[in-house]
C-alpha cells in the first residue's frame, strides 16, 4: 500500500512538473514571437528616421537611397507574423507607404520628395500609433508647410525646410 501511493505521489509529482516546464516553454515562445513582432516593424521605422534625416541635411540623392532602404524593410515584412491590430493598421497603409517609398526612391527632386514625406509620415504615424517603436517617438508639426513628421529626438529638425527653417515646428505628441 505505501509502495502504490509513493508511486501515485512521485507520479502526480512528475505530472505537475511536466505541465509547469510546457507552461513556460510556451510562454518562452510566445514572447520571442512578440519580439519578433515589434523588431519587424521597428527595421521600417529606422528606415523612415533615415529618409528624414536625409531630407533635414537637404540631400536629395541620400533621400533617395534611404527611401530605397526603407522600401526594402517594407517588403522584408512577413504580414503572418505581425500581432492582429498591428496586421489590420498595416494592411491599411501598406500599399500608400509602398508608394510614397518608391516615389521618394526614384527622384532627386527635393521639393517632390518632401511634398510624398508628407504622405509617408501620415501612414507610418498610422502604423506606429498601433505597434509602438522601440523608442519614444515624437510627433512633429511645420505649421508652414502644414506637415507632421516622426522623430526620435524631442528637439526640432525641420524635413521640409532643411537648414532654410531648422527649428520651425513644434512637438504635438510623444509616442511611447
Amino acid at each position: 500500500m505505501k509502495n502504490s501511493i509513493s508511486t501515485i505521489a512521485a507520479i502526480i509529482t512528475l505530472l505537475f512538473s511536466a505541465k509547469t516546464i510546457q507552461a513556460n516553454t510556451i510562454k518562452t515562445t510566445e514572447t520571442g514571437i512578440e519580439i519578433a513582432d515589434s523588431s519587424q516593424l521597428q527595421s521600417v521605422y529606422d528606415a523612415y528616421f533615415t529618409v528624414k534625416d536625409a531630407l533635414i541635411k537637404s540631400d536629395a540623392k541620400a533621400t533617395s537611397a534611404k527611401a530605397k532602404d526603407l522600401l526594402d524593410a517594407i517588403t522584408a515584412i512577413k504580414m503572418d507574423k505581425l500581432k492582429s491590430d498591428e496586421h489590420t493598421a498595416w494592411m491599411k497603409v501598406v500599399k500608400k507607404l509602398t508608394a510614397d517609398a518608391k516615389s521618394i526612391s526614384t527622384t532627386t527632386d527635393l521639393k517632390k520628395q518632401r511634398e510624398t514625406f508628407k504622405s509617408l509620415s501620415k501612414n507610418t504615424y498610422t502604423l506606429i500609433k498601433v505597434s509602438k517603436s522601440t523608442d519614444v517617438v515624437y510627433k512633429q508639426y511645420c505649421p508652414m508647410a502644414d506637415a507632421d513628421w516622426l522623430s526620435k529626438e524631442k528637439a526640432v529638425k525641420n524635413p521640409y525646410y532643411g537648414s532654410s527653417m531648422l527649428t520651425c515646428g513644434n512637438v504635438v505628441e510623444t509616442i511611447k
